[in-house]
């Protein structure tokens, strides 16, 4: 039985009090998401139960029960205090997705400090921005990425304590550094949690806009009444399931719906921390028996382009549900899913400051291929006029998504930017940034971001259309759409193409794409330049970085670029 049950039942029926009352929380009491996802769990008797089971490139496995979870968080948090830190102070984790990462994750939250959970990959750049924002008091990270940290130190003053979970000893430690194993450690049983409450800070996520500096999106406590909630009925986790969802913590998915949404449950997951590629996903998956599947649109794709040949070699039939979020999904991603693994990936829609799922396709509701789905119940979403912010009844017309900011997970503050988070609230409701249109059955139907819809010649294009419609091409594997300046349009379509093996780039293939838009959507949406490329910048969340290749067209700066993934 699905956990949501009927989805129009639940809208007309609900209140967040039904999380509260199932995680026996009342108002004003206290609410500590890392007593939630490990002591609460081992209260209810399920201590020996498998929380973690973790892989590495080279096929080293561990594996961590509930009980494991709850005393080694509690042996972190611990040591944190040990060496002072504080309710609100940051602490930072700047880790690959080893285990230390997840239970330094529940360890600082117990604390009641702020998890501060940073992409690996980042340079040392990148790292002091954040950090210099924050003003960041502890780093937790491992010997192959403390070098970093050490380039940046001068300017640090505010951090104190460099923590190195994996030191072996054989280099000294330098200024503020530190070596905290869990090996060496006799974990700790009985911990004093911090008191939060509701309002208390607890995660602080770092999102790049298309201008100025990244931006510190403060959460709170109290947002896991929204994730236990969307996690169970969106996600539809059970009781028995084995549940891998493939973001690093360095994004709101690697930790509302990573640790926090799975863990509040009590439901085993999986992690690797392994390059991508079709084989090591389908492997992990036959040998663990996943059952649950949350990933991205372009890993999505990254399986189409490997073919459907390479899935025949593994078992897949331990799966049951699929769903997917980061950017949108082609409908041409969702039919290839009922193809080759008879169910479809079911679209989500949030982002890093709404803290958990918006807009979505849930279990037992129709799906309808390439739509972002419905607002989940207590959500109240529309889309609005561009111009005057009025909801729009008009079925398919084109608008700013907005919500009423009335939910558990919603961000709280820009860190040290407040200006720019009171811009974000317009007329009483909230602007993500996005377009869509809402079809008559109340479906939205995502078109683009704000700041990316194609003005030419006084016609708006979607690039996300454009880019839907060019997958549907057999030569296309991933294409990214902008504009480009046009002496007569003002701007015009250019689409950047990566080709699927057996394909070789050239005019008359460029001739037969452009055409195929062109019969396809129209004239205006037909690309007047196309580029073929090796591949296409992303964030290491997966979002092909559209802003990139336009500032490129537009002779503008590019901007910041410390979430682009590894070359």
């Amino acid at each position: 039985m699905i956990n949501i049950g009927s989805y129009e039942e639940r809208v007309k029926n609900f209140d967040w009090s039904i999380a509260e009352k199932e995680l026996d929380y009342t108002q004003g009491d206290v609410i500590n998401i890392g007593w939630y996802c490990s002591d609460r769990i081992c209260q209810q008797g399920k201590g020996d139960k498998l929380a973690l089971i973790w892989e590495n490139a080279m096929g080293v496995e561990k594996r961590y029960t509930f009980d494991e979870v709850r005393r080694a968080s509690n042996t972190i948090g611990a040591h944190l205090r040990e060496i002072g830190v504080e309710a609100e102070d940051r602490v930072c984790l700047f880790m690959d997705k080893i285990p230390e990462l997840y239970l330094g994750f529940v360890g600082i939250l117990k604390t009641g400090a702020i998890a501060q959970p940073l992409f690996s990959a980042f340079g040392d750049e990148s790292l002091h921005v954040r950090l210099d924002n924050a003003k960041t008091k502890v780093i937790m990270t491992q010997r192959k990425h403390v070098g970093k940290v050490r380039k940046i130190l001068e300017k640090m003053p505010y951090l104190e304590h460099i923590i190195i979970v994996d030191h072996d000893g054989k280099k000294p430690l330098k200024e503020r550094e530190s070596v905290f194993s869990l090996n060496d450690r006799e974990w700790i049983d009985d911990f004093d949690i911090h008191p939060t409450k509701a309002e208390s800070p607890s995660v602080l996520h770092y999102t790049s806009g298309t201008t100025g500096q990244p931006k510190g999106v403060k959460h709170v406590h109290y947002s896991l009444i929204s994730q236990y909630l969307t996690t169970k009925w969106v996600l539809d986790l059970q009781e028995d399931d084995i549940y891998w969802c493939t973001a690093d913590p360095g994004w709101v998915t690697g930790t509302s719906y990573g640790i926090i949404g799975p863990w509040s449950l009590g439901i085993t997951q999986c992690v690797l921390d392994k390059g991508f590629s079709a084989e090591n996903w389908y492997s992990f998956i036959e040998k663990n028996r996943v059952s649950m599947w949350y990933s991205a649109p372009t890993a999505i794709r990254s399986l189409m382009k490997a073919g459907d040949e390479v899935i025949k070699k593994y078992d897949m039939s331990c799966l049951r549900h699929m769903a997917s979020v980061g950017e949108p999904l082609n409908s041409e991603a969702v039919i290839w899913a009922e193809k080759v693994f008879n169910m479809p990936f079911y679209d989500t829609y949030w982002q890093t400051e709404t803290g958990s799922m918006m807009i979505c396709n849930y279990p037992g509701m129709k799906v309808k291929p390439g739509s972002m789905g419905k607002p989940f119940p207590g959500i109240t979403g529309t889309v609005v006029d561009i111009e005057t912010f009025e909801e729009i009844n008009e079925p398919g017309k084109v608008g700013l998504i907005a919500f009423k900011p009335d939910w558990p997970a919603m961000m709280r503050t820009y860190w040290d930017n407040e200006e720019t988070y009171q811009s974000k609230f317009v007329k009483g409701w909230y602007l993500p940034g996005d377009r869509s249109s809402i079809d008559k059955e109340g479906y939205f139907w995502f078109t683009g971001r704000d700041d990316d819809v194609i003005n030419t010649g006084g016609h708006l294009v979607s690039p996300f259309e454009v880019e839907s419609a060019l997958l549907e091409h057999e030569a296309v594997a991933e294409s990214a759409v902008v504009s480009k300046p046009d002496d007569v349009n003002m701007e015009v379509v250019k689409a950047f193409i990566t080709l699927k093996p057996g394909f070789e780039a050239n005019a008359d293939l460029e001739l037969k794409i452009m055409n195929f838009i062109r019969k396809k959507l129209s004239p205006l949406a037909m690309p007047q330049d196309v580029e073929y490329v090796e591949k296409l910048p992303k964030t290491r969340s997966g979002k092909i970085m559209r802003r990139l290749l336009k500032a490129q067209e537009w002779g503008e700066e590019i901007g910041d670029t410390s979430t682009l993934e590894d070359d």
